[in-house]
């Protein structure tokens, strides 16, 4: 009996390790099934949001066009401009559907956009409705964010510094804020107009330690603001046929349109040159 009770408790024991590795390995192969399945999961749904763009949701590229005389401007420009870094700006009169954000580029496909600036705030209290959401495309899509502020001449610098500060968040890698100026004031003089712009830029420029870039049409700068801002990053618009933005003063970006015909948009939009290059671009950006 002795040996029958010793031949059945290592039976036991064979059939306790057999069903302790049957269990392992069944464990083992439900790991392996769930992570074949996770993969499986995250391939289809790749796959199912490449076929829904491609049937469903299409980017159909409009057919945009300028006159000759504006067409031959615009491809000089660039041609001239070729080793410059290229930009856009934008707002809410660009529709969300109409921007295809992977794709942005220029002169045929051939210049790629770098960086894109977008309207924040605008007076005392106003935000673009698209900001947020533009903002965090143009992040995703690695691109240099600038934000600005639409300057309205007549009412308070204090509260359009704070307006802007509250809504738009500037961080490391984004360029410095942006201040638009190009209206003129109804109710205050030239001089006071100067005032107000230098406590907004004031304000500004102790949140974020760099000095505001200053957005302006060239003649609005030459009449009214040339000798006052000599020290601030310069951007100015200017649509002629020219071949820089102004025949005598540094500039550090050039809007040359409002008609740009970009790739991947199926708008207008204005276009901008930072007369620099691509590394210039970043060491000009927050830290």
């Amino acid at each position: 009996m002795a040996k029958r009770t010793v031949k059945r408790k290592t039976t036991r024991k064979i059939h306790k390790n057999r069903k302790k590795h049957w269990l392992l390995r069944r464990e083992i192969l439900l790991l392996i099934l769930a992570v074949a399945l996770l993969g499986t999961g995250f391939y289809l749904k790749e796959k199912i949001q490449f076929y829904y763009a491609m049937y469903f949701n299409k980017f159909e590229h409009k057919k945009l066009s300028n006159s000759e005389f504006e067409e031959k401007r615009i491809n000089r420009i660039i041609g001239d401009y070729a080793d410059k870094t290229f930009g856009i700006d934008m707002s809410h009169y660009q529709r969300r559907e109409d921007i295809e954000w992977d794709s942005l580029s220029i002169g045929n496909r051939s210049i790629p956009i770098k960086f894109v600036v977008l309207r924040g705030t605008m007076g005392n209290k106003s935000t673009d409705k698209h900001f947020d959401e533009f903002w965090k495309l143009a992040k995703k899509h690695n691109l240099i964010r600038g934000a600005y502020h639409f300057y309205r001449a007549d009412e308070d610098p204090v509260m359009q510094a704070n307006n802007f500060l509250a809504n738009v968040k500037l961080e490391s890698g984004d360029l410095p804020p942006i201040l638009d100026i190009e209206k003129i004031p109804r109710r205050k003089s030239n001089e006071k107009l100067i005032e107000d712009l230098k406590i907004w830029c004031r304000i500004v420029e102790e949140t974020y330690g760099e000095k505001p870039i200053i957005y302006t049409y060239y003649h609005y700068y030459k009449d009214f603001l040339k000798g006052h801002f000599d020290d601030y990053p310069l951007w100015l618009a200017n649509y002629n046929d020219v071949s820089q933005p102004s025949p005598n003063d540094d500039w550090d970006f050039w809007q040359f349109t409002e008609n740009g015909i970009v790739y991947g948009i199926n708008t207008k939009v204005d276009v901008d040159i930072y007369n620099g290059s691509l590394w210039s671009l970043k060491r000009m950006t927050l830290d």
